[in-house]
């Protein structure tokens, strides 16, 4: 096997955790992410071929996961029933916080859950991934003005429903990243 294809593949599996967690926002369900997640390792590795070598794979991949899910859309034609994963079932890295953050964390997750798809993925890809606005555009396939719309909207609506005065601090999370815009 060739040197590339092997960092391919590694690359791939490092992924895993990242491409989970942005199945589980599309689906809201644990299982349907893990399928989608499948789904989309098995068309990367089938259309390896067509990887840039000078792109992300990590944007490439995620924009494989986005085009599968709304093709699974599209066939069920219905998304209606969809449920969200509750705050309690989402795997928060919590490791080295107090109880307080994690209640936090909790509740500001299931605020994010509440939100539409379209805002909660954009969310992700910027606040918790750290892809900035442009990236997060090309991924998503739409202009960077609606991603910062999006952005806009789902601020607003988290902090209209969330305490943020009492907010533990969390300037110290590994988990929070420099936002590239």
């Amino acid at each position: 096997m060739k040197p590339v294809e092997e960092k391919f593949k590694r690359d791939l599996v490092e992924l895993l955790p990242r491409l989970r967690r942005l199945g589980l926002l599309l689906t809201g369900d644990p299982q349907v992410a893990d399928d989608l997640s499948q789904a989309t390792c098995e068309r990367a590795l089938s259309r390896r071929h067509q990887w840039r070598l000078e792109s992300r794979l990590d944007s490439w991949v995620f924009s494989i996961m986005r085009s599968i899910w709304k093709n699974e859309l599209r066939a069920v034609s219905i998304r209606q029933g969809r449920g969200v994963v509750s705050s309690e079932e989402f795997p928060l890295e919590a490791a080295g916080h107090s109880a307080e953050t994690a209640v936090f964390m909790q509740q500001v997750y299931s605020k994010v859950m509440a939100l539409p798809e379209g805002q909660r993925v954009t969310l992700l890809l910027v606040y918790v991934e750290g892809y900035g606005y442009q990236e997060a555009a090309d991924i998503l396939e739409l202009p960077v003005g609606t991603v910062m719309s999006r952005l806009a909207r789902a601020r607003l609506a988290i902090a209209q429903q969330t305490d943020f005065v009492n907010a533990p601090d969390l300037s110290r999370s590994t988990a929070t990243k420099d936002v590239k815009s």
